[in-house]
């Protein structure tokens, strides 16, 4: 699988998140990971996207919002997000 990010995928996003102190966590990678492996999915509310969402730390979560294209992955944007504010979190 063969994942593109847009311009706007990556321009000043990382700054963005690094100046907010999600540095750490947040890599292309990171990202990568949040799609093939999300803790939530929402498919329905912004298609033909689909929004793949994982956790940042206690506090916060990713939200990638990306399109499918035969074997590509284009990223068109990404943003942290409280946790609670889209979907219901599981609590252990």
């Amino acid at each position: 699988m063969k994942f593109i990010f847009t311009k706007h995928a990556t321009f000043d996003k990382f700054a963005m998140l690094k100046k907010h102190r999600f540095k750490t966590r947040v890599t292309r990678r990171f990202i990568k990971e949040a799609i093939l492996n999300p803790e939530h999915k929402d498919e329905e509310s912004d298609k033909p996207n689909s929004i793949a969402s994982r956790n940042i730390d206690v506090k916060h979560i990713l939200r990638v919002v990306y399109r499918k294209e035969s074997d590509i992955i284009r990223v068109i944007t990404f943003y942290p997000a409280e946790k609670g504010r889209y979907y219901e979190t599981k609590t252990d």
